[in-house]
């Protein structure tokens, strides 16, 4: 019976076979420990001299790294083993010899790894965050399915920014200009007109010249829109979205927690309701914590979010930022016009923004008024203001960066190490 590693606990005391790669291997005189991945996971195959061929003994002390098989055995319980589970080989047969497999189980350098990366996939730790990052986007689509939102698929080359034209790429659209989106989020307020509550997951880009540590240039978006929904309700829905996504790794995704030694202590407090302050008392809170230099009106940093973020167990809401700092259609504070009823979910543990949303300006003369003081007067978007034309009402939208969010739940330093194949500033292959 052929079986993945994944199911081997349902074949306890069974002889079965998998077909396998050899992640890294061990022998101790008599006996071979044979380290094996299938994708679905990792299990060890141990190889007795005296309970096999020969042949079988030889070939296991001689497999290289990264060599494909087909491996037989009886799967038996281990308690020493992190999966539960081992396999007492039986028989192998090669399929393939890796010769001089570039990643060692040795140290190697960043950029080696990054031109690597192609290979560096399979290995325990970038596996472990991958199938964290999967369970994130799984636990996403159930979310907003089970809460009656339909997905909707916004386009990658628009002929407008969302935010902005200086982090944009541009190209060649036949004979007019396209560029690539930086966030899906306009198109889904009209769908939200159309399907009251929609989501978007999708790629977004960004021409920024950074090279820290939370920045890529592609990187995905998950982007809900909601008509008849006020901030505070956006609020509720953030937190409770961030809670479900978190519960569900720390249930789903034990052993590839284990792996990455995250501490889930941490991630156990992430349940919905969050703690919100207000960019006012932000401000506060940062001259109290010695940052003197920060002024009102002044955007955040990461040594701001960072600080603001260590007073707090919990991703905690900064709300009602400037006007002055914030995107066009943000919808201004009734109570104050110089604020705009937004947030920001900041990550705990120096991880930064995750989320970034607000209500969207629904009434049109406000909006005509937007695009006069920031030009947007064009035909690019007179689609958008019509939304403000036909049947207006309240809504409001936000944005959950998948990379951050992987990072932050992994507990990995850089988002190079959480997306595939990261896009970076210095960085187009492989």
């Amino acid at each position: 019976m052929k079986i993945t590693i994944s199911q081997a606990p349902a074949h306890n005391d069974q002889t079965v076979t998998m077909g396998a790669w050899l992640a890294n291997k061990r022998s101790s005189g008599k006996i071979a420990f044979l380290q094996l991945r299938d994708g679905t996971g990792f299990i060890q195959g141990v190889v007795v001299k005296n309970d096999v061929s020969e042949e079988t003994f030889q070939l296991a002390k001689n497999l290289t790294q990264e060599s494909s098989v087909y491996i037989t055995g009886k799967i038996v319980e281990d308690t020493r083993s992190p999966f539960g589970y081992e396999m007492q080989v039986s028989d192998i047969e090669l399929i393939h010899e890796s010769i001089d497999f570039p990643i060692t189980p040795k140290e190697h350098g960043t950029e080696f790894l990054m031109d690597h990366r192609h290979l560096w996939l399979r290995s325990k730790k970038q596996h472990a965050v991958m199938k964290i990052r999967n369970e994130i986007i799984r636990a996403t689509y159930q979310f907003f399915n089970e809460n009656g939102y339909v997905k909707i698929d916004p386009p990658i080359l628009t002929g407008s920014s969302a935010e902005g034209t200086t982090e944009l790429f541009h190209t060649k659209y036949f004979d007019e200009e396209a560029y690539l989106s930086q966030s899906g989020q306009l198109y889904m307020e009209a769908a939200a007109m159309a399907f009251g509550k929609v989501f978007s997951f999708g790629p977004t880009f960004r021409a920024e010249k950074s090279k820290t540590r939370r920045h890529l240039i592609e990187f995905w978006m998950i982007e809900p829109e909601m008509a008849f929904v006020d901030h505070q309700e956006s609020l509720e829905i953030q937190e409770n979205y961030v809670s479900f996504v978190v519960q569900s790794v720390l249930e789903n995704c034990k052993l590839e927690l284990q792996v990455l030694e995250r501490d889930t202590e941490k991630l156990e407090k992430v349940k919905a309701p969050f703690p919100r302050i207000s960019y006012d008392d932000a401000i506060d809170l940062l001259k109290d914590k010695g940052f003197t230099d920060i002024e009102w009106g002044e955007d955040f940093g990461a040594p701001h979010e960072t600080a603001i973020a260590e007073s707090f167990d919990k991703p905690v809401f900064i709300t009602n930022y400037p006007a002055e700092i914030k995107a066009f259609y943000m919808k201004p504070d009734p109570n104050r016009s110089d604020v705009v009823l937004c947030a920001d979910l900041i990550a705990p543990e120096g991880y930064g923004e995750i989320i970034g949303g607000s209500q969207r300006i629904d009434d049109l003369e406000l909006m005509k008024e937007r695009y006069e003081q920031h030009d947007l007067t064009g035909e690019a978007y007179k689609w958008y203001l019509e939304l403000r034309q036909y049947g207006s009402v309240p809504h409001s939208g936000f944005g959950l960066g998948l990379e951050r969010t992987v990072a932050w739940i992994s507990g990995v330093d850089h988002v190079r190490e959480t997306i595939p194949f990261p896009r970076l500033l210095n960085r187009l292959y492989p």
